[in-house]
């Protein structure tokens, strides 16, 4: 007997926990992703390995993890991703799972930080490579003038390269993180963006991930 399979698939959508994992109460999806920063600054590998754990205990079908700004010791050496046994980690790099194509990057557009590339430039030469039929795309850092400013605020911390790509792929979801400020959903007729960063003002978790129902192909 053929099992049918559902046509909507739950994707549950967590970013900056700096190693406050321990204090989220994970809402159930066949999909969780976390997009990245859940380290601080990479200084206390039990913390990491403690994740990894976490990861573990979840739920969750699949569970798919890009690094942050924060994740120094996966771009100083990206074998240490065998530390996080527990997901997948996308470090520019895509896979296809329960029929959806997903795309992940840890780029964000500032110097200093892990996996920054202050070059627009460079940054247009990565982002064209993501395939065109991507169905979920995941990055740390948010697109231009979306999610990308804190309350009152006028800057816009977003990076325009990636914009320009998201809006040229067109993907159904695109998960980010990074601007902690501006945690929310916004939808447009071709994708919906959603910026899953948890960290509040005064450094604790004061938001809960998003869960999102999206429909296979």
């Amino acid at each position: 007997m053929k099992i049918k399979q559902e046509r909507s698939i739950h994707i549950c959508l967590l970013s900056d926990t700096h190693e406050l994992h321990n204090e989220l109460d994970v809402p159930s999806a066949e999909i969780l992703v976390h997009c990245g920063d859940f380290s601080m600054f990479s200084r206390n590998m039990l913390a990491i390995k403690d994740f990894n754990r976490w990861l573990g205990e979840l739920p969750h079908r699949h569970r798919i993890v890009i690094p942050g700004n924060h994740e120094f010791f996966l771009e100083n050496d990206p074998s240490r991703r065998s530390m996080l046994s527990n997901a997948i980690v996308l470090i520019n790099e895509g896979i296809e799972i329960e029929g959806l194509h997903i795309w992940g990057s840890p780029v964000t557009g500032r110097d200093g930080g892990a996996f920054g590339i202050g070059s627009p430039e460079k940054r247009r030469k990565l982002y064209a490579q993501i395939p065109k039929n991507t169905d979920i795309l995941i990055t740390h850092g948010a697109p231009y003038g979306v999610l990308d400013s804190a309350p009152g605020s006028g800057f816009h911390s977003g990076c325009r390269e990636l914009f320009d790509a998201v809006t040229s792929i067109r993907p159904k979801l695109h998960a980010f993180g990074d601007v902690h400020g501006s945690y929310g959903i916004f939808h447009t007729d071709h994708t919906t963006f959603v910026n899953a960063a948890l960290l509040g003002p005064d450094g604790g978790i004061d938001k809960a991930p998003i869960v999102l129902r999206m429909e296979r192909k």
